[in-house]
């Protein structure tokens, strides 16, 4: 069996085992529920996680009343607040797998400073969405009622939001957007009457996948700027990696569709009037679907940046590391993970220092790995840092001063790893 099939088929098992449980504890055809079906579903998994500028560590999740809470840990996880129930509205909140909250901190400390939340509110249409943020004036002591972030009222694909704060402190907020696919389809007007019994089909336009937009707040959250486009033509599905540029400005990479429907990656600076969006990866994957599956993207201490990705490469399915240029193209040859099954992969780097982590599924349990290099990526040694056989979020990797941290979430716990070098 070849490692695509391999990858395929333990995907398939990973996917059809909780739909197979939870179909065998499906209501009675009367109506009453059987014992198991009684309790309560269990909450999605997908966290976001921060350092706060003090040090302490922040998890935003839901509970299993599907509620959104912050838990926060002055000790690397050994200890834990109780978890604080946010108030949301009647917004629902997106958190499964490559839609999660995230919290991003003001980069000052004090009674002061400020925090925001965000996540993607799904809407009733399928694959539609709402940016929405809480924020906070006081170092997280109170939050407001939830807002919209984007000045687009449309209902129509919002999702899958980033966030992060620049080094002058501006908090900016990156999404994946239909609204130029919306407006052509407007533009070319109703799809000619069916055929009697016939189905009435959408007009055809010629524009691939979706668009990346954003806006910048300068006031923590308070005010944003105009919706601004940074690219057209994203994937629809997959998260946007942000890195600091070595100005302390972002960038972003994430994964675009190349004509005619080629699933790679672009690059760009996120900035106003920035140069156009540079090829990142070649693996030169056809698919007219979206993976769900994006990137990851760190700084590299000799210049130019850590990548890390999912693709088909020669009939290969693997997720690969490459280095990129400060302008993002490819630089060398891109290398697969020491693992045929990874999947959902992070990178994080603190100097020379570089982390990947990723999970794995074997048929029976769920691995968490980090491959680890002291050189800048020369060098890597791989380590088994735990498994499951429970449900589990993707593996996340956060940065506090020059330490990296392995974060990984599963039905029974949140386990927190200082990667050592």
């Amino acid at each position: 069996m070849t490692s695509t099939l391999r990858w395929l088929a333990a995907l398939a098992l990973a996917w059809a085992l909780p739909a197979l449980a939870q179909h065998m504890h499906a209501p009675q055809a009367d109506g009453s529920a059987s014992a198991p079906a009684a309790k309560r579903r269990p909450a999605p998994l997908a966290m976001g996680a921060a350092f706060s500028p003090t040090g302490e560590l922040w998890v935003a999740a839901l509970d299993d009343q599907q509620r959104l809470t912050l838990k926060t840990s002055a000790d690397e996880g050994r200890h834990w607040s109780a978890p604080r129930v946010l108030d949301t509205g009647n917004d629902k909140i997106a958190a499964d797998g490559e839609n999660r909250p995230k919290l991003a901190f003001g980069p000052h400390t004090g009674p002061n400073s400020w925090v925001v939340i965000s996540y993607t509110e799904p809407l009733a249409k399928p694959y539609t969405g709402r940016i929405r943020m809480l924020r906070s004036d006081d170092g997280g002591r109170s939050f407001s009622a939830p807002f919209t972030v984007h000045q687009d009222p449309q209902v129509i694909t919002h999702r899958f939001e980033s966030i992060a704060v620049d080094a002058k402190g501006t908090l900016h907020t990156l999404w994946i957007d239909k609204r130029d696919l919306e407006w052509q389809i407007q533009a070319a007007g109703p799809a000619p009457e069916p055929a009697p019994g016939a189905k009435r089909s959408k007009p055809k336009v010629d524009y691939r996948g979706a668009a990346i937009y954003r806006n910048e707040s300068t006031d923590g959250g308070k005010t944003f700027s105009p919706d601004l486009k940074l690219a057209d033509h994203s994937c629809e599905c997959c998260r946007i990696a942000l890195a600091n540029a070595p100005d302390g400005s972002l960038v972003a990479l994430w994964r675009h569709v190349f004509a005619p429907n080629e699933r790679d990656h672009a690059f760009a600076p996120v900035q106003a009037g920035g140069p156009a969006p540079v090829r990142a990866t070649l693996d030169h994957w056809a698919i007219d679907a979206c993976p769900h599956h994006g990137p990851g993207l760190a700084p590299a201490a000799a210049g130019g940046y850590h990548a890390v990705w999912f693709g088909i490469r020669a009939g290969e399915a693997r997720v690969r590391y490459g280095r990129l240029g400060a302008d993002g193209s490819p630089q060398g040859e891109a290398q697969p993970l020491p693992d045929e099954r990874a999947e959902h992969a992070a990178v994080a780097s603190a100097g020379r220092h570089i982390a990947i982590v990723w999970r794995s599924f074997d048929g029976q349990a769920t691995h968490w790995r980090a491959w680890l290099s002291a050189d800048d990526g020369l060098h890597f040694t791989l380590k088994e840092l735990g498994n499951t056989a429970d449900e589990n979020d993707h593996p996340l990797l956060l940065r506090r001063g020059e330490q990296l941290f392995a974060l990984w979430r599963t039905a029974q716990e949140t386990r927190i790893e200082r990667l050592a070098f």
